[in-house]
């Protein structure tokens, strides 16, 4: 069975997401929970579910190349085979990148190329979507690459936007459905079932 190590900066919803749905189906086993910083509620639910976890902080670290250089290690210690960035908004180092090629997958609240790239995060995105008068939004998940949001994508869902939305209401949308296809991409790619060539990525039944 495979392992994955989930990476997360806020209260870890999504990351909950995946502890619901492989509780259910045990399609992987998650290994390691590794928070950009102390306090999130993300360890707390890591704790709740016997899932090691550990915090890991770039700004702790001389240089991007040292701070990828401690992720390996702690990566490789725990034997992790896919890393799954649920909700973590710092830069992953491109040493780890190198490491973990096409092994590491992002999920964005937006259909990627929108409203996506540096400085489009969280309630951000949301909010350009709104003054930007989009009728479909939606979220993108994709593998990571070393520019942001650039890797090819596995699956995509559209969210409809309603004409009396905020950037709030839309966030919340958007965030069920994230809730619902995260943990379907983590089980395809740990089972699997996505062949990625280049930027083509399929999703094989067998």
């Amino acid at each position: 069975m495979k392992k994955i190590a989930v990476f997360a900066s806020g209260s870890g919803s999504d990351f909950q997401s995946i502890i619901d749905a492989n509780t259910r189906e045990h399609f992987c086993e998650i290994a390691l929970l590794v928070a950009s910083k102390a306090g999130i509620f993300a360890i707390e639910r890591a704790k709740k579910h016997g899932i090691e976890s550990i915090v890991c902080n770039a700004h702790d670290f001389s240089s991007q190349e040292e701070f990828g250089a401690q992720l390996i290690r702690e990566l490789r210690a725990h034997e992790v085979d896919y890393i799954v960035l649920a909700g973590y908004l710092s830069r992953i180092p491109e040493n780890l990148i190198g490491a973990f090629q096409d092994r590491i997958i992002n999920i964005h609240p937006s259909l990627i190329p929108s409203f996506s790239g540096k400085g489009f995060f969280g309630i951000n995105v949301h909010r350009a979507a709104i003054e930007y008068g989009v009728k479909v939004s939606g979220l993108t998940v994709h593998f990571v690459d070393e520019q942001y949001d650039n890797g090819a994508i596995i699956l995509q869902q559209a969210v409809p936007v309603r004409d009396d939305d905020t950037a709030e209401s839309l966030q919340l949308r958007i965030l069920e459905e994230e809730h619902r296809v995260l943990p379907e991409v983590v089980k395809l790619l740990t089972t699997g079932k996505i062949q990625k060539t280049g930027r083509k990525v399929l999703i094989v039944s067998e």
